[in-house]
């Protein structure tokens, strides 16, 4: 691990760091996609994601650039399901849903629990409705949707990492004993969990970031989360730029992302994903990255080790 930053990581910092964000209409999801995922129950199912355009996140993470894509005031009244209402005839193979808002989907100030009732029934046809929470915002309101579900509800948590030290440089503002509490809340309420594991974040060096990261999927299933999602970790917030100009942070390989990946399905343990959002980004080789790639793919949707692509690079 590199010596400490001599930036203070906190909030306002991370902030006045910020390039330009882009502009986000509240009537329209800022994208939206369909893609077939390896659910819960094993079978390959066409799953719907909409990035849903709302006041941004209230905790300011060290690495997000989820922001980029947010409103800079409050989330007008019946914006959100409009929003939903607009692009779900596009999703009609869909059997699965993520409703992603660059944040936390229980924080009321990016959308008010008062529309809740409205959104579940526009996703009533869906067999299970994934939505992103912070830790400190699982509670009662969580289940509260829940209720409203014809479906069954699923809440990815940012565990990011579970070094205490950096994960407190990430300025997310919990421990790893808040992330376990939320975990237990949801799995007392037969509620399913899932973690985002980041590769190589900043103060990292390459083999520190891959050992981590496997320490944090072990970690997530011991607890009882059943899916581990990993995302490289990239720059282009502001923050993690500068970061990276003093040497503080440098992007993981596609390597890297190949052995946690196939170290966590090894665990046998629940699903592990590899985030390919952006691969290119982690790639030195032009030759075989779409065979990687490819291979990444695969390994997502049959959570089979396979043989890893030989290159002369």
């Amino acid at each position: 691990m590199s010596s400490d930053s001599v930036y203070s990581l906190d909030t306002e910092w991370i902030v006045s760091t910020r390039p330009e964000r882009n502009k986000t209409d509240p009537l329209k999801p800022y994208d939206w996609f369909v893609e077939k995922e390896l659910c819960f129950d094993r079978v390959v199912k066409n799953t719907g994601t909409i990035f849903l355009s709302n006041k941004e996140c209230s905790f300011k993470c060290l690495m997000c650039d989820l922001w980029k894509n947010t409103l800079t005031g409050p989330t007008p009244s019946g914006a959100i399901p409009h929003q939903i209402e607009s692009v779900l005839p596009y999703m009609k193979e869909a059997k699965q849903l993520k409703l992603y808002n660059s944040g936390s989907f229980f924080d009321e100030k990016s959308i008010p629990h008062q529309e809740y009732e409205e959104i579940a029934s526009l996703v009533s046809r869906f067999e299970t409705v994934i939505v992103e929470g912070h830790p400190s915002l699982i509670n009662k309101r969580s289940l509260y949707f829940n209720d409203m579900l014809s479906g069954e509800l699923e809440v990815a948590i940012g565990l990011e990492t579970i070094h205490p030290e950096i994960l407190r440089k990430l300025n997310k503002k919990m421990t790893v004993e808040d992330f376990s509490r939320a975990v237990d809340f949801l799995n007392n309420h037969k509620i399913r969990s899932r973690a985002f594991i980041l590769l190589r974040p900043p103060f990292m060096n390459e083999e520190e970031g891959v050992y981590w990261a496997k320490r944090s999927i072990e970690f997530a299933f011991e607890k009882g989360v059943e899916c581990c999602t990993v995302i490289p970790v990239r720059a282009g917030n502001g923050a993690m730029d500068l970061l990276m100009a003093k040497g503080e942070f440098s992007k993981p390989s596609l390597e890297s992302l190949e052995e946690v990946l196939d170290f966590g399905i090894s665990l046998r343990a629940g699903r592990v994903f590899a985030d390919t959002w952006d691969l290119h980004l982690f790639s030195k080789c032009e030759a075989c990255f779409d065979k990687r790639r490819s291979r990444l793919d695969k390994t997502n949707l049959n959570q089979e080790i396979t043989q890893k692509v030989s290159c002369s690079c």
